[in-house]
């Protein structure tokens, strides 16, 4: 290489090192700014038909994650052992359509935990949890299909009220089996099999009632009883104040019995 060609090297590898350089400082900040070490170990964003996704499968989660990009459409925590969902736990991701929460340790969900979800997600799978009670209150406006099935649920009035609450997603329904119940005919039973033929709610509220009835019964018996142990006793107290008086000298016992008769009537 020639010298006259070396002098019209140098400009191109100038170029060329200071692309290089513009590209990795480039890189750098796309670093800074969208840093994969921010995510959870096991968690990754992708895109699947045009959606954004963030997959947390089976990535040994204690809690729901904080650092969710909240234009996710579709989150999957399942497989992990989340044990509660805290209110406001998905309130930055306004734009989520479908939530999956399946196969965890969930044996709590505080009202409030959907909150901000009601506009568009349309998906929420809570099955194979610990489920045993939740308010419907938890739910509240909530417009999702919603998975309940394979939860330890106790049938009464308060899981008649949730299912009654939200819509169930389709073949679902069949899953929701009563572990345990205030009956226990009905162990071991779908669910809405037996409100069917029997509303629980309306159980409970005439077994209310008729402990507001005994209650009042007990004390009603106890006002009459004191009543009449005053009377007797007021009669008791004057028959022997009579009986003395017979006693007295016949000028003092009339004076004294006109006196007693007066003051008792």
């Amino acid at each position: 290489v020639t010298a006259a060609q070396r002098v019209l090297l140098r400009p191109i590898t100038m170029g060329l090192l200071l692309q290089s350089l513009f590209l990795l400082l480039l890189f750098l900040l796309g670093s800074c700014l969208h840093p994969a070490a921010a995510f959870p170990k096991g968690c990754y964003p992708s895109e699947e038909e045009g959606l954004k996704t963030f997959r947390c499968s089976n990535a040994q989660l204690t809690e729901v994650p904080r650092d969710i990009p909240n234009d996710t459409n579709k989150l999957y925590l399942d497989f992990n052992q989340i044990p509660f969902l805290p209110r406001d736990a998905f309130r930055d991701l306004p734009l989520l359509l479908e939530l999956d929460l399946s196969h965890n340790a969930i044996a709590r969900v505080e009202s409030g935990a959907f909150q901000g979800l009601a506009e568009h997600l349309h998906s929420l799978d809570l099955s194979s949890n610990r489920l045993v009670s939740v308010s419907k209150d938890a739910f509240s406006n909530l417009k999702a299909k919603v998975n309940l099935s394979n939860n330890p649920w106790l049938c009464d009035c308060r899981l008649q009220e949730l299912i009654r609450a939200v819509e169930l997603a389709a073949d679902s329904s069949g899953g929701i089996v009563c572990d345990s119940s205030t009956q226990e005919e009905h162990v071991g039973k779908a669910f809405l099999q037996v409100i069917a033929d029997t509303d629980f709610c309306n159980v409970y509220k005439k077994t209310t009632d008729i402990a507001m009835l005994v209650t009042m019964f007990g004390w009603f018996a106890m006002v009459i009883s004191y009543l009449v142990y005053y009377v007797r006793q007021n009669q008791e107290d004057a028959r022997r104040h009579l009986e003395y008086l017979k006693s007295l000298p016949s000028k003092q016992r009339r004076s004294e019995e006109s006196s007693t008769i007066s003051t008792v009537v």
